[in-house]
């Protein structure tokens, strides 16, 4: 069968095309290890796609298929698991010591058993291939079930701590009448991630055991499986517009205080003024307040929202959440103002 005539191809293809939309996004922003996740994942999706029509399609020596088969299935771990350090990387500069501890734990451990049912996977695969048992493919498919159930628990659980983490950030932001956009952004994807990667994981392990064995969808479920994947496949591209969206809504904060920054340069020089240091509490109102920060010290990359010291910075603010006292209302920075 020619190569374009079966989904596989289709699949191969969108991978590589999220490829080159990748290093696009990478020269509109800034490479960082973030943005080359959705990248490596989907390379390692365009060769196990490529590879799976090789041995299903062809025919080859078996040997020839064998190795192919193991080949495919260890890239497509790689695509499907490298997904997931989507949400680890966010999470390495955000969560305290402790939290991160058990995250990590639990991280790991789900990799591993998902790892492992891949391994088993391609081990009856390749049995299959030599020795033609069909009762073979039926154990890849409870194996897959295994596999995909280890990585929507990890999924969920990654996005758990986000949503908290963001969640709690922009209730402090807000309630500090601070600037909240960056924040409310995020855990807006974050939660529109969920709901788009947790929920494949978790339709693909039930519909799994409905499945004909095989590589052949013939029955709905099989079919239903395929389109989940090719929305699997089509996920980079979320990421590409979380990305791009994140890197928009911080030069939008950003430029806001830069222009802040610069109007009050000019009245400072332009005109004789007063200048006072006072701390802010919710008795205290003032017309404007100023942070110290320059902007060459942010980096517009969503892996830098926070520094891997630990503080926590609300997006656009120049104000750290460790000097906020959320339920008293109190800002302990202090703050240059400038009365004219």
């Amino acid at each position: 069968m020619d190569y374009f005539e079966v989904c596989w191809s289709i699949f191969s293809t969108i991978c590589l095309v999220n490829v080159v939309f990748g290093i696009l996004v990478c020269e509109i922003t800034t490479f960082t290890v973030l943005a080359a996740v959705p990248i490596f994942s989907s390379a390692a999706g365009a060769i196990a796609n490529g590879l799976c029509y090789y041995v299903y399609y062809l025919k080859n020596p078996v040997i020839n298929e064998v190795v192919a088969a193991v080949f495919s299935d260890f890239f497509w771990l790689l695509q499907e698991g490298s997904l997931l350090l989507y949400s680890y990387i966010i999470l390495q500069r955000v969560l305290r010591p402790k939290q991160w501890r058990v995250f990590t734990t639990i991280f790991w451990t789900l990799m591993v058993i998902t790892a492992i049912n891949r391994v088993f996977i391609a081990i009856y695969r390749a049995k299959f291939l030599i020795e033609g048992v069909a009762e073979y493919e039926v154990i890849i498919n409870y194996f897959h079930i295994g596999y995909f159930t280890s990585m929507a628990i990890s999924e969920c659980i990654s996005a758990y701590f986000l949503v908290v983490i963001f969640a709690s950030a922009k209730t402090a932001s807000m309630s500090a009448a601070l600037k909240v956009g960056l924040l409310r952004y995020l855990t807006r994807s974050t939660e529109m991630r969920v709901a788009f990667l947790a929920v494949i994981g978790v339709v693909r392990t039930i519909i799994h055991p409905f499945q004909t064995p095989g590589q052949k969808a013939v029955n709905i479920a099989s079919q239903l499986d395929r389109f989940l994947y090719a929305l699997f496949c089509l996920y980079p591209i979320v990421l590409y517009f979380d990305t791009l969206a994140s890197k928009l809504r911080f030069n939008e904060d950003r430029s806001i205080y830069t222009h802040s920054d610069q109007a009050a340069a000019g009245n400072r020089y332009g005109m004789s003024t007063q200048t006072r240091c006072y701390t802010t509490t919710k008795s205290n109102y003032a017309t404007k307040m100023y942070g110290a920060d320059t902007p060459g010290e942010r980096n517009t990359s969503q892996e830098q929202i926070v520094p891997p010291n630990g503080s926590t910075r609300s997006g656009g603010s120049e104000v750290e959440m460790e000097d906020m006292d959320v339920e008293g209302f109190v800002i302990r920075k202090t703050t240059e103002v400038t009365v004219t």
